[in-house]
């Protein structure tokens, strides 16, 4: 069993945040062990300071515990640490000398729905926790079918406290088994899902292979991480570049300087690519890349950078700049899938704010067309109203049009913020396309 000492820890977080950068999340039921593991993953690749361990060891022993609870540093709220459970995301970063990582530690709850979408939805891989007394219960059954809807492209099932089961070979068989049904029904294939017997407690296959499952020859979980493919988007598409900002600077050395500001949201952009302005559906090619720290000859999908053009075309805060090859068709009218937020239940005809990328257009609601109802996981035609935490497919018709792609083509682009037009609070989060309306729940409905 590896125990965390303040003076193992004694020792600054080795943080090395560069291009490849992994986002994870993670899921699972409440006891499942979820803290735990995000300790132990802090812990293990050296993310935490030696006052951290001492001040979660003193935490400890005032709570009568013979070694330091991990996952004390992740619960960081007081209500959190008074219940016993984790009711917010919590936003953790650690890294390996491979690869740096952005977690997000979702809660178990049912309620608290809009908290696991939040974390998840820019998530690149989900570690969806079981504890292995219990196997795959109903709560494992919606997040599946949660991280299937929001197209997250990678899954592992970490099979927590295998040390506490007998003949634990033939339960993580089992409970593997169990789960590869599950997420086959959802779209994913093999290759997208790797089950780890784990023990968050004692450190068993996070970062260290355990002597004590001898049946599993795959990768620790830190090892996974690591090496899994860093591949944010299904189906890859060209450049996405929401303008955020027209710099005119209109000095003597700048007479004529327009560049474009934002940040690459897909693919990427080459010095003399054609492209063409959305919704205007102007084209021209880029003339020049510019950063802070100089010109470039080319930028992916993440950098922030300003695009200038070769010809003097419109272009506003709120347009897209896109590839000519597969640019999104501009629209007015869409059919999305919204996870709601609001206190107050979404109805038909609703006035609000739409912002997708940079830009912010009024929208109006329509039709109420299906309910996700996470309880049953199953399918709800027509409901009236779709209420705080709840999820549900909608059409919607914005004032101006709006150059987006299908979220499941691509997750940046084909998203957007529901905004309540009079506090500029936001009221939902939304997936352009029938993502909702494609999602078979025929193997994983508790009904």
């Amino acid at each position: 069993m590896s125990t965390p000492t303040a003076d193992s820890a004694a020792h600054a977080p080795t943080h090395r945040f560069g291009a490849d950068l992994l986002r994870i999340a993670t899921a699972g039921s409440v006891d499942d062990g979820k803290s735990t593991l995000v300790g132990r993953l802090l812990y293990d690749t050296k993310s935490v300071l030696a006052d951290q361990i001492d001040a979660v060891t003193k935490a400890s022993v005032d709570r009568g515990m013979d070694t330091p609870d991990l996952s004390l540093l992740v619960d960081g709220l007081r209500a959190e640490r008074e219940q016993g459970i984790t009711i917010d995301v919590a936003y953790r970063y650690f890294a390996t000398p491979e690869r740096s990582f952005v977690l997000a530690d979702t809660p178990g709850h049912v309620q608290y729905t809009r908290n696991t979408v939040s974390g998840a939805s820019t998530a690149q891989l989900v570690i969806l926790l079981v504890d292995a007394r219990n196997g795959v219960v109903a709560q494992t059954r919606r997040h599946a079918a949660v991280m299937a809807l929001l197209g997250v492209p990678r899954l592992v099932l970490a099979v927590n406290k295998i040390d506490l089961v007998d003949d634990a070979e033939s339960v993580f068989k089992q409970v593997s088994a169990e789960f590869g049904e599950i997420t086959r029904s959802l779209g994913y294939s093999d290759d997208q899902v790797l089950e780890i017997p784990v023990s968050a407690l004692r450190g068993d296959n996070i970062a260290r292979r355990s002597e004590d499952t001898p049946y599993y020859d795959g990768p620790t979980l830190i090892e996974h991480l690591e090496t899994v493919p860093n591949q944010p988007d299904r189906r890859p598409v060209g450049l996405r570049f929401p303008v955020q900002y027209v710099i005119r600077p209109r000095t003597p050395d700048y007479p004529d300087y327009r560049g474009y500001a934002g940040q690459v949201a897909a693919g990427s952009v080459s010095v003399g690519d054609e492209i063409v302005v959305l919704p205007s559906g102007q084209r021209t090619r880029i003339a020049k890349i510019d950063t802070p720290d100089g010109e470039l000859p080319t930028a992916h999908a993440g950098r922030s950078v300003t695009l200038l053009l070769a010809d003097d075309v419109d272009v506003s805060r709120g347009d897209l700049i896109a590839a000519t090859a597969d640019s999104p068709e501009p629209s007015q009218q869409f059919t999305a899938t919204v996870c709601w937020l609001g206190d107050k239940p979404l109805r038909p005809g609703a006035r609000l704010l739409l912002k997708h990328g940079t830009k912010t257009t009024p929208v109006i609601i329509g039709d109420l067309q299906t309910l996700f109802d996470e309880q049953d996981l199953a399918l709800i035609d027509a409901p009236e109203t779709v209420e705080l935490n709840q999820i549900g497919r909608i059409s919607l018709t914005t004032a101006e049009p709006v150059a987006a792609d299908d979220y499941q083509v691509n997750r940046e682009t084909g998203s957007f913020l529901l905004i309540d037009p009079a506090g500029g609070n936001t009221l939902g989060a939304g997936l352009i396309g029938d993502a909702l309306e494609n999602l078979d729940l025929s193997s994983v409905a508790l009904v």
